[in-house]
């Protein structure tokens, strides 16, 4: 099928709505690509997918010509982009999902330069409803962790252990790894206290604050500490 500058326009403009549907879903969660982000990559894998097919139209006779070849580049330099997205904060890693939302909107940018609506709105629907509908199903049942580093410091060198795992596992979090220092004290305290420092696995739906302060009911801990793991 020979392109029209009509043809053209509709395609451009699809694009251009691909990306700003999907660009809103990503804003409004404030991830770092978000609507500009991906309206320019949907719109731009469309016109570099209609560039690809018009060329060999325009110099040279049709069935010599390879319409995939620009298009191609297109999977391959989105990587770079994606790259970007990703956020890396000591063991948590972020951005996965956008990253993974920009290469497979280039893919529906292409599809619809190439003329595949169907196609490219059927990976619309699948993409909403992966980053909607499948977002609260996996909050729910398969909540998302953070790892931290807890510090507690006792006030004896032998801390009850045994009695923080416990609280530890009825609040949900896991236990990766744990370290004991004994005679921390200085000054008059020197060779008292203990701390005990915990890798943990925090899923965001635990209440930190109130976990907290059932740690600090044990009247042998003196502090909590929690922070990243950098």
């Amino acid at each position: 099928m020979i392109l029209t500058e009509i043809d053209m326009i509709i395609r451009l403009s699809l694009g251009f709505l691909a990306g700003a549907i999907i660009g809103l879903e990503r804003s409004s969660r404030h991830q770092v690509a978000g609507l500009r982000t991906h309206i320019l990559i949907a719109t731009g894998a469309t016109l570099l997918m209609l560039l690809s097919i018009w060329l060999p139209q325009r110099f040279q006779p049709i069935d010599r010509g390879d319409p995939g070849r620009i298009a191609a580049q297109v999977v391959s330099g989105i990587g770079f982009l994606g790259a970007g997205a990703i956020i890396r904060l000591g063991n948590n890693v972020k951005g996965l999902t956008t990253a993974a939302s920009l290469w497979l909107i280039a893919a529906v940018g292409l599809a619809i330069g190439a003329g595949m609506f169907w196609a490219a709105g059927t990976v619309m629907v699948i993409i909403l409803v992966t980053l909607v509908a499948l977002d609260k199903f996996e909050k729910k049942f398969f909540p998302l962790e953070r790892n931290k580093v807890l510090e507690i410091t006792f006030k004896s060198n032998n801390p009850d252990t045994k009695e923080i795992l416990q609280i530890l596992q009825s609040f949900g979090v896991r236990v990766l790894s744990m370290d004991v220092d004994q005679g921390i004290g200085k000054g008059k305290e020197k060779g008292k206290g203990a701390r005990l420092r915990l890798f943990v696995g925090i899923s965001n739906a635990t209440d930190i604050t109130q976990f907290v302060k059932v740690l600090k009911t044990n009247g042998k801990v003196e502090r909590v500490e929690m922070k990243e793991n950098y």
